[in-house]
């Protein structure tokens, strides 16, 4: 056990060793490998600040009837219960006017809009939870309860909620697809660096092989000297990424606060962010793997 620490340190200082004898190499490596990690980085980070948008809706089909305005209590009862008596419809919550007004003052940025209000516009409403799904028979819904006595507008809710969480899906999708694009080109870049240490090492690794080194020996320097390029191109993503970040907030913040809100585009999460710094320690280590393993199969051949 103790000799194996050993090896393994002995391979950690060669590898620190290497990048000290080319640091303006090893810098550019990483700074490359950086910038491209922070692409997919930046736009997953994004798309966690823009999650609570759809958190709090619903992606249910929701129904929304407003009443007419001489609408009284009674006949919106009577309305309440042929909705309630219709096969295809799963609930119904009646919202009085009062009560959406109070909603929408408790909405963020809307509360100083609504106290200059001389009285309260907003209607009485149902919200009706359909059984279907469909979007045709919600259709057909939707033009039935508009031809009932007393309605003023019916409105589909949540189709907005669905699109969001689609488009979300599709930029998820994306950013996956171009981190797998951009990991293919971290490991031809840790794979190239390696290729050209092996070079300059090449007498000695052949030397080695003659005098009994083992394949695990000779190949554990590179993999550590890959897995540290890579952790270096990590931490400059975080940074490149918090720091885009902290620019691009100087103008979200003047923009959320002309509606009245306190929105920030946020950093990763520590999950995430130690997530990010060793999946390109772990792309460094397999494309030195990859250099090694060609190489060592080109010696074992002659």
């Amino acid at each position: 056990m103790k000799t194996w620490l050993r090896q393994h340190r002995q391979a950690i200082a060669a590898a620190f060793g290497k990048l000290a004898a080319q640091k303006s190499a090893a810098l550019l490596n990483a700074l490359v490998i950086g910038i491209a990690l922070s692409l997919p980085a930046g736009g997953y980070a994004l798309l966690s600040s823009l999650r609570h948008v759809t958190q709090g809706a619903s992606h249910e089909p929701r129904l929304s009837v407003f009443l007419r305005s001489e609408i009284g209590r009674p006949e919106a009862d009577a309305l309440g219960t042929r909705l309630k008596g219709d096969a295809r419809v799963g609930d119904v919550r009646f919202v009085s006017r009062e009560q959406a007004l109070k909603e929408l003052q408790a909405t963020e940025g809307l509360a100083e809009v609504v106290a200059a209000l001389n009285r309260n516009p907003l209607p009485d409403a149902f919200v009706v939870r359909p059984k279907v799904a469909d979007a045709a028979l919600l259709d057909a819904l939707a033009a039935e309860l508009r031809a009932m006595p007393g309605v003023a507008h019916v409105q589909v809710d949540s189709a907005w909620a669905r699109r969001l969480g689609a488009l979300a899906g599709t930029a998820r999708i994306a950013i996956a697809l171009l981190a797998a694009l951009l990991a293919f080109g971290l490991v031809a870049i840790t794979f190239n660096t390696i290729r050209l240490q092996i070079l300059t090492q090449r007498a000695e690794i052949e030397i080695s092989k003659l005098i009994g080194a083992t394949d695990a020996f000779i190949r554990r320097p590179f993999y550590y000297l890959g897995a540290l390029q890579g952790l270096a191109g990590g931490l400059i993503a975080l940074a490149i990424l918090q720091a885009s970040l902290a620019t691009l907030n100087v103008g979200v913040s003047e923009l959320a606060a002309s509606y009245g809100s306190a929105f920030r585009l946020a950093f990763l999460e520590p999950g995430d962010a130690l997530a990010v710094v060793l999946f390109s320690a772990a792309l460094g280590w397999y494309g030195a793997f990859l250099s090694v393993s060609k190489y060592l199969r080109e010696i074992e051949q002659k």
